[in-house]
Formats: structure tokens, sequence, C-alpha cells
């Protein structure tokens, strides 16, 4: 396992985990308490995980661009008594974080800060001892996935620790890894893709070498491939077409990527067929959920597969219906939502009983929210989505719940949060608004979202003011005219 700042040996990866459990342990954190861990691309991100889990903790898997609005949901929901974070990262004091958080909820007894801790307690800090004998209910959580927000807030997904073995193993051997293989992890490790689809679980799981990457960018990326010999990666399309096109201009690029997953938002034709080109032929595309269900073109899949699909299921079992907005399952190869049922696919998430009611069946198949054709030959076609979601480099953002944010404001009558189209990010975020007096500049409006505690990868990247937001014959706002007149005006 290897960072920026060194390596660990599979030995020393050990050890560290069970002083990491011992310290947890040691501060009163008992089996089954949920705890927040929110880390950048470290090593430590790694020991803290397995410590976690070894203590017999769940972690809350939180992404480094979360800010308080989505953690004061994370611990409320979960009932968390502890944080796991950084110092800093990217220019952030998470410090601040936390004592927002802690302000906010007594029962976050435990803080631990990966460097200096300030008020808090430093990792190298944690008392010592002997690891706890904890023996796992493997029908249990394990930890805590997030939601891509496609209903509102992001909802927490229990993962147990069968379904999630099997989702990283079985990724691993399907992706054919073995232990010379080296994967670098370009998104944030705490993403279900980077952690277990093989990711960084299922590497480890066959005896390879994890990389942790800090920096996504072509030449930083490119860089690291050639240091480490990194064979294996995913990317989200938005960083794939922008490393295939960074092949024309950097003086190096990866020559030893034998498999490049791409996924977390669907990749074109066009794009694949450039990206093979550029980067590697063994392109893989991979359609999944942190809910459960992945689908994978296969190693040996002819180019028009994996160039015109997004793949089929990983497991035998999986099951899959297809149905039109009533329910009712379409003709084969017709368009509808993707609704899917499995082994490794949740039955409900973490506390959220009407939430579930709607996200899921009577026969308890999954709502994925996706619109498919399912082909002949088995493999799955992304054609849209059926929910008001905006992704914005391979991250999910529920429009409803921007608007709420951007409603909030007082200077702001009405609001709608739109995708547009981009050649890099795949879609932007478009906030199209009707002022109350003196308007607002973006970057005014982004601050304002920043107190807020909204991600930043959730926060506008245009703002388009109107007089009134256009309504549908029946009253709705028209999001597609709303479309268009910010097309019109770029």
């Amino acid at each position: 396992m290897v960072d920026d700042a060194g390596s660990h040996t599979y030995s020393e990866l050990d050890g560290l985990a069970d002083r990491a459990a011992a310290g947890i342990a040691g501060l009163g954190i008992a089996p089954t308490d949920r705890v927040l861990l929110q880390l950048p691309n470290t090593r430590q991100f790694a020991v803290a995980l397995f410590g976690l889990l070894r203590a017999g903790a769940i972690p809350v898997m939180c992404l480094p661009g979360h800010r308080f609005a989505e953690l004061n949901h994370f611990v409320e929901v979960s009932g968390a008594v502890g944080l796991v974070l950084a110092e800093t990262a990217g220019g952030f004091d998470y410090r601040v974080l936390a004592q927002q958080l802690v302000a906010a909820h007594p029962q976050l007894r435990h803080v631990i800060i990966d460097g200096n801790g300030g008020p808090f307690l430093s990792w190298s800090a944690l008392p010592g001892g002997q690891p706890p004998e904890f023996a796992a209910d493997t029908t249990a959580p394990a930890l805590l996935l997030v939601s891509g927000g496609t209903t509102g807030t992001p909802k927490l997904i229990p993962r147990t620790h069968d379904d999630y073995v099997y989702n990283a193993t079985a990724s691993a051997e399907l992706c054919g890894l073995t232990c010379d293989d080296v994967y670098l992890v370009a998104l944030p490790a705490a993403h279900n893709f980077a952690l277990a689809c093989p990711g960084i679980l299922g590497t480890l799981s066959a005896g390879g070498t994890v990389v942790f990457g800090t920096d996504p960018s072509p030449e930083a990326a490119f860089a690291t491939i050639e240091r480490h010999g990194v064979t294996v990666t995913a990317l989200v399309p938005a960083l794939a077409k922008l490393w295939a096109q960074a092949c024309h201009w950097e003086p190096v690029t990866p020559k030893t990527l034998r498999l490049l997953q791409v996924g977390g938002s669907k990749l074109e034709p066009e794009d694949a067929r450039a990206v093979r080109a550029a980067l590697t032929p063994g392109l893989q595309q991979v359609f999944g959920m942190a809910e459960g269900l992945v689908n994978f073109t296969r190693l040996h899949d002819p180019a028009e597969v994996v160039e015109h699909t997004q793949g089929r299921p990983l497991g035998a079992a999986d099951e899959l219906r297809i149905v039109d907005a009533d329910g009712v399952p379409v003709p084969p190869g017709c368009e509808g939502e993707l609704l899917t049922r499995g082994p490794y696919t949740i039955n409900g998430y973490f506390r959220a009983a009407d939430v579930n009611e709607l996200c899921f069946d009577p026969d308890g198949f999954y709502r994925s929210g996706d619109l498919v054709r399912l082909r002949q030959d088995g493999y799955l076609v992304v054609t849209g989505r059926v929910k008001d979601v905006i992704c914005r480099a391979g991250e999910t953002i529920s429009a409803r719940d921007l608007e709420e944010h951007l409603l909030s404001h007082p200077g702001i009558w009405s609001a709608a949060a739109i995708p547009l189209p981009n050649p890099i990010l795949g879609e932007t975020i478009c906030a199209a608004v009707v002022f109350v007096g003196q308007p607002v500049t973006l970057a005014e409006l982004n601050g304002y979202l920043d107190e807020r505690g909204v991600a930043t990868h959730a926060r506008p990247d245009l703002l388009l003011p109107l007089t009134s937001l256009p309504t549908t014959p029946v009253g709705k706002i028209d999001k597609n005219a709303i479309a268009r007149q910010a097309l019109a005006r770029r």
C-alpha cells in the first residue's frame, strides 16, 4: 500500500489496524457504534477503516467534499458517537467542521484527527493496548455508504460483511486481479466504485498493491502510473475523457494500464472509442450503485459491446426488472426504469422508513431511478434518469436538495437547479433564480452555500437570473425551458 509519503506492507497494515482497533476500543467506542470517517486518499484511510471494523464500529463513509449540511444529517440519522477526520486537506480545516458538529451533537464524544488535533485527540495519541476480541455477525452492517442524494439529502446504505466481501472479491475475480496488479485510487477512496468494485478491497483480496492518488489530473496521475507501474484504475467519464485528450500533449502517458474502468455516469460510444485508442484497449464500462447491483463489460467482450453498453450484472443471482411509469414490465429492448434485487443489494436504507416505501417495490426490488434498455445478449444500455438529479463529474446531486438551500437565501424568491451538458464534467449545475431586490453574484451565492455547509461539488457552476420561472401547462416548473434559455445565453 503506497501514498506520496511512503508505503505499508501487508504485515505492517495488519499491525497498524490492530493498534488502531485497540485505541478506538480504548476510547470507549463499542461494537455497532457508528463513527463518521472522512479522510483523503492516503494510507491512513485504510488504517482507520480497518481499525474501525476490527473494533466492531460501523464506519459512515463520508467524502472529502462533504460539509456541515451533509455530515450533520449523517450524524442525526446514524446516531454517530465519533468522528475520524483529517486535520486539513485541499485547503480546508476539518477541525472547524468538527467543532460545528460537536456543538450541534453532544453525543459526539470522540473526535480523532489525523494530524494536529488542536482541541481534539490526535490519531498518534490514541491509547495503546490489545485489540478487542470481536467476532462480527457477518449478516449485520459492516459500514454505511452514502447515496448520491437522488431523493433529497443523501441516505445511508447499510452494506453487510457478507455482501460487501462478495462485492469486492467477485469484482476482483471478474477483473482478473492478481498479486501482480497495481491499483491506483484516483477517485475518492470512500466511493463504492473505488472501494469495492473491485477497488481497494478487491485489490487487497487478490494480494495486489494499492496506490493512493491525491491528484487525478493527467500530469500528476500519469507520473504516478509510470512511477508505480499501475495496471488498473477507475475513473468517471469526465476524467477518462480528460486523460484521453491529455495523451496528445503530456510527455508521459500511461503505458502499463491493462484495465481502465469507467463508471459513475454514462460513457458515450464516441468517448469510449477515444479512451480505448488513447489510454488502453482494456476499457471496462461499469454501471452500478452503492445500494448493490454492479454491471460490468467483460475483459474479452468485443469492441461493440464495450463501447455501446454499460455491462451486465456481476452475479448470476442478480435480478433485473425493466418497468414503465406504472410499474409494468416493458417489452424486451424497450426503455424503462431499472429495478433490481439480489444477494448483495440492500433491502432498505438505514433508518429511512418513509424513503424505503418510495425506493423499494412490494417485492423488495430497488427502484434505481435509471432508465435503461436490456439487450437480447443481457447487456444494459443506460438511456437516462427518472429522478431529478444532476451528475457532475461522477457525483450525483439532488436538484431538490440544492433548490431548498437556494430558497433559504433571503434575496431569492424562487429557484430551480438544472443540469447542463458539459464535455469535461458530463453535466454542470445551473441555478435559475428569481431575485427579490438586489441580485447577488455567483461567487456571493456560492459563499452563502458554503456557509450553509453545502458540499463543494453540489454548488452551482452557472447562475441564470430570470424575472420568473417558466411553467408547464399544469403549473410545474418547466426545467426543459430553463435549460434552453441557459444554453442560448452561453
